[in-house]
């Protein structure tokens, strides 16, 4: 909560499953639309949240599956469970606060009275939730019966029912809806409330989310009929809630231009980028625009030209080095020569390429230092260099930057055995 010293200008609270993550989409291409937005225009004053119904252990396969951007804050198992950061430090206080009227040992004592519910994966029973799969045609009646057994045993809880077969017990006063309230008033008590809040959500155990006062919220246009069901009978008045026409990550998209929360066109779905220059230098979106033409200049999707290999070399200081992660050292202009003869040597493959966590100080006058992971992805294996980049913002420069020096690092476990190009 600390990372920002302003209030966000944009707070993005975010299901997974069907709403970031469009399972349907075998190159995750609205995601990576997504993921380049935000780390070129957003990730440097406003904030992402992913609000999922996975327990930690698989929210961190999705991660090792997906590419996923790193959230500032996560909320975990159907909002029992708050981290901070990459390290995903544990809010202490959340936990604490879940514990009234709630006594896990009663709630698996009453619901195994419940032949119709069958246990989910240990990895999904946590301490603040049980979760079952049941049948879609006993979920309303079980509901009912073990909402009065448990208040009968003292507790105060409450029953999802999500995804036409995931049901999920839980202290009152947990749940996605409740988590987000919690923190909006951690950030407020300290005075840093979001300038603006979109929800995004795509079933019924989102639907908390678009309850709270004050925040814009996007059903993706794939939405489940549980939760259409809810808005139609609790919010359909609401203007600050639509249903959008796009799926997932495409719709979040969506939502940010309809609300007019700030920009929402993806680096990606820009042809030239000579046309999306500002007035104000911002190191994330050269560096993302920087990657996208690798990533398409391998692919074989621009023109092959002199010309664009000119410019490369133009933001490339002539004295800059590159330290590869093997701990080589190499000129920057050595590598943009090697970088013609690549051309297409990616075509039909699945190769893309994406920046994380963005980074960026003010070392000097036009001097920026920037950290960020930089990803690849190639036939199905991925590869992660964390990268320092010394940028120097040049008025003389039609490109409006240099590169002055580049270090990467492996990150580990995703050591490549062999790296094909310098620079990149």
């Amino acid at each position: 909560m600390d990372r920002l010293n302003n209030p966000a200008r944009l707070m993005i609270v975010s299901d997974l499953d069907h709403t970031m993550v469009d399972h349907h989409d075998a190159e995750n291409l609205s995601l990576l639309r997504f993921n380049a937005l935000w780390e070129s225009t957003y990730r440097h004053d406003s904030l992402l949240v992913f609000s999922t119904g996975r327990s930690p252990t698989l929210y961190k396969e999705l991660r090792k599956e997906k590419p996923m951007l790193t959230p500032d804050i996560t909320i975990m198992s159907v909002g029992t469970e708050i981290t901070y950061g990459e390290a995903m430090v544990p809010d202490d206080g959340w936990e604490e606060y879940l514990n009234n009227k709630w006594d896990r040992n009663i709630v698996i004592e009453e619901t195994s009275k419940f032949s119709q519910l069958k246990f989910q994966s240990e990895t999904e029973q946590r301490p603040h939730k049980v979760s079952f799969y049941v049948e879609k045609e006993h979920a309303q009646e079980i509901m009912k019966s073990l909402s009065v057994s448990l208040e009968k045993r003292g507790l105060d809880v409450k029953i999802i029912y999500s995804g036409g077969m995931d049901l999920d017990i839980l202290p009152q006063g947990a749940g996605k809806g409740q988590a987000l309230a919690y923190l909006l008033k951690k950030f407020k008590a300290v005075g840093k409330l979001p300038v603006n809040t979109l929800v995004c959500g795509d079933s019924g155990n989102d639907a908390e989310l678009f309850s709270i006062p004050e925040v814009h919220g996007v059903m993706v246009s794939n939405a489940q009929e549980e939760l259409l069901q809810w808005h139609a009978a609790n919010a359909k008045d609401n203007p600050k809630i639509i249903h959008a026409t796009e799926r997932c990550a495409a719709g979040i998209i969506q939502a940010i231009g309809h609300f007019k929360l700030g920009p929402n066109v993806s680096p990606r779905d820009v042809v030239d980028f000579s046309s999306t220059k500002s007035d104000h230098f911002n190191p994330g979106h050269e560096l993302v625009n920087f990657y996208l033409v690798h990533e398409r200049w391998c692919r074989g999707e621009i023109e092959k030209s002199e010309e664009l290999i000119q410019n490369l070399k133009n933001i490339t200081c002539p004295g800059g080095v590159i330290i590869h992660p093997s701990g080589v050292e190499n000129s920057l202009h050595q590598c943009i020569g090697t970088f013609g003869p690549r051309y297409g040597d990616k075509q039909g493959k699945q190769f893309r390429v994406w920046v994380d966590k963005v980074s960026c100080s003010q070392i000097g006058s036009g001097a920026w230092l920037v950290k960020f992971d930089k990803w690849e992805i190639n036939d199905g294996g991925r590869q992660c260099c964390l990268t320092t980049v010394l940028l120097n913002s040049k008025v003389d420069n039609p490109e409006g930057f240099q590169l002055v020096h580049v270090h990467q690092t492996w990150l580990e476990g995703y050591a490549a055995t062999n790296q094909t190009s310098w620079i990149w």
